[in-house]
Parts: structure tokens; sequence; C-alpha cells
């Protein structure tokens, strides 16, 4: 079992904190720009403006600005094979409050799906895998000149080029994968500089000449530069497919791919055993069932006309009892030939008699 430092629970606390905060950051943006629509402002999606006058619209960006540096925070002290997989809840977060504060159908399928992602995050806590210690930037230098790591960040850049340059032009319009694993590949590499920078952060409020080491900066600049891309070919996918089918997809392998690195870079599944490691990929395939749920039905009604027919309200029972006039023959009691064609058939046999 994993031993629950107070640095794990800051980490697990803070995770939590913001996938709350930009859940909710959603909501409030949203109830905000609905406001300015009843007052008959031009629309966002019209190119508007308004809702720079509108303090729900910068209440729900403070909250979201609060939880990504929450997020981002958290990478420093909890193993990013935890801190990621919990970004998930943000979207239940911001399922539930539409459905309290914006009157949004929340079907029996994002009901189903809300408690799985929950179960999945709760199985993933407690067995949550350890990383390797790493306090300092030095640490994290030797961590980045690991041979296991350099092949898997050439391997990840190599693959991104080749999506982007070859598969891009070809594929890109038709199928999905092609730029939501570009975001998902680089996204890997972009949670590693966070955790580096987030280190950096704790070696800076402690007081020692962190501005002094190269590798800040190098993380920082690799960090810009991995977002921009990401950013980049998330809208993209998005501006082309529908969110429904993009969104479940890029959590799915974003999620995948930041496992991975960290894996190899923090060596997390080194010291598990392997009850804990079934554990960990069981949660998160438990989440990412929920999030299939919560995403792919979202706009289907469901009417009681799906449930069984035992579960329909006001419907007869389908099985009546055996003593009644109108209960239903079997098969072999039942004539191979409908009434008219019996006839039919009968009067055909008694002309070939007769002939």
């Amino acid at each position: 079992p994993v031993a629950m430092g107070a640095g794990f629970g800051a980490g697990l606390g803070l995770a939590l904190a913001s996938s709350a905060f930009i859940g909710g950051s959603f909501v409030l943006k949203k109830k905000g720009l609905l406001r300015l629509c009843g007052r008959g402002r031009a629309r966002a999606g019209q190119g508007g403006h308004a809702y720079l006058r509108e303090w729900l619209w910068w209440a729900g960006l403070l909250c979201m600005g609060v939880g990504e540096a929450a997020n981002f925070a958290a990478y420093a002290f909890a193993p990013a094979t935890l801190v990621t997989p919990l970004g998930a809840l943000s979207v239940l977060v911001s399922a539930v409050l539409s459905s309290i504060f914006l009157n949004e159908q929340l079907n029996v399928h994002g009901k189903i799906g809300c408690i799985l992602s929950i179960l999945g995050s709760t199985v993933m806590v407690i067995h949550a895998p350890q990383e390797e210690e790493v306090s300092s930037l030095e640490s994290m230098a030797e961590k980045l000149k690991d041979p296991g790591f350099i092949v898997f960040a050439v391997c990840v850049l190599v693959s991104s080029l080749l999506l982007i340059f070859v598969a891009g032009p070809r594929y890109g319009q038709s199928n999905v994968l092609v730029y939501v694993l570009v975001c998902s590949a680089i996204g890997s590499l972009s949670v590693s500089c966070v955790k580096g920078l987030g280190i950096a952060l704790k070696e800076l409020f402690s007081g020692k000449p962190v501005l002094k080491e190269p590798l800040g900066w190098v993380l920082l600049v690799c960090l810009v530069i991995c977002i921009s891309i990401q950013i980049n070919y998330l809208n993209k996918a998005l501006d082309i497919f529908n969110t429904s089918v993009v969104t479940p997809i890029y959590y799915v392998l974003f999620t995948t791919a930041v496992m991975m690195c960290s894996a190899i870079l923090f060596k997390e599944w080194q010291h598990m055993v392997l009850d804990n490691i079934i554990s960990s990929i069981s949660g998160f395939l438990t989440i990412v069932s929920g999030i299939f749920l919560l995403h792919a039905f979202r706009d289907m009604s469901f009417t009681p006309n799906l449930l069984p027919l035992f579960l329909q309200p006001g419907r007869a029972d389908p099985h009546p009892p055996w003593g009644s006039a109108d209960r239903h023959q079997s098969c072999q009691h039942q004539p191979l030939l409908p009434a008219e064609d019996k006839g039919s058939q009968s009067a055909e046999e008694e002309e070939e008699e007769e002939a």
C-alpha cells in the first residue's frame, strides 16, 4: 500500500480543488453569457465582446485560473499518474452544476457516468503509485538524462512530426485520432515540464538560487512550446469533429501518454505490487467508461419506452397468468400460415381434386 504522506495529501487536495474550480468555472462563464443573451447583447459566437463587462464571466475566468494554478501545484506534490486522471472530475463537476444551475438535462447515462468516475477516482487514489523522490532540479536533470526517457522523448517527437506533416494533410479531416494523438503525445512532455517547474518553484520559495539554474528556463520554454502545439491541434480537432467525440478520446489518450511518461521518467510503477498495478489500471478504465457515458450519450433523451416492459409505467403485465384466456400460445401450437393463406390453400386443393 502507498504511504499517504503530507506531500501526497497536499497533492491530492490540490488536484481535487483544481477539478472543482475548473468545473465550476465553465458553469459561471456559461451563466454570464446566458445573462447577456437575455439582455439582447451580441453573443460571443457572433463576435460580441459584451461578456467583458459581465462580472459572472470574470468570476468564471478567475475560477479557471485558480483551478489551473492548483493543478500546476499538485504535480509538485503527487504522482502525475494520480493527478492527471483526477482531472476528469472537472467534467463531472461541470455536468452536475449545469443540471442544477443551468437547467441542463443530465440523463441516466450521465448519472451512471458520474458514479463510475467517482468510483474509478477512489480506486486510483487508494492504489496510487509511489514515485522516486525528486526534490531538486539537480535530481530532475539526472532523471531527464535517463536513456529510457530520452528514447521515449525521441519517439514522441518523431511520431508527432510524422502525424503533423504526413498523416495530417491526408487523414486529418477524416480521422479524429490524427490531431488528438498529436495533442496527447506532446501533452505527456508538457506534464513532465510542469513537474520540473513545480520542483523549481518549491526550491525558489525555500530560498535557493533557482533563477540562475538554466534547466528551469529550458523547462519553461519547452512548456510554452508544448502547450501552444496542444492548443493548436486540439482546436483543429474540435473544429472538425463533434466535441462529444473528441473529449473522451483526448482524455483517454492524453492520460495514457502521461502515465507512460511518468512511469519511465519517475519510475512510478517500479516498486508497486501486482494488485496495486491492476487496481490503478482498473480505476483508470472505470473513469474512462464514466467519461464515455457522460459525453457520448449527453444529447440522447432517455424515455420510458426504452425500459424493459415490466419497468414501463402504465403497461399491462406482459406475462399474464396461465389461466387467462388471452395467454400466448407456444410456437408449436400456432398455425404455420395465416388464416387467409390457409383458406386459399384449401380452395386450391379442392380444385385439384375436382380436376
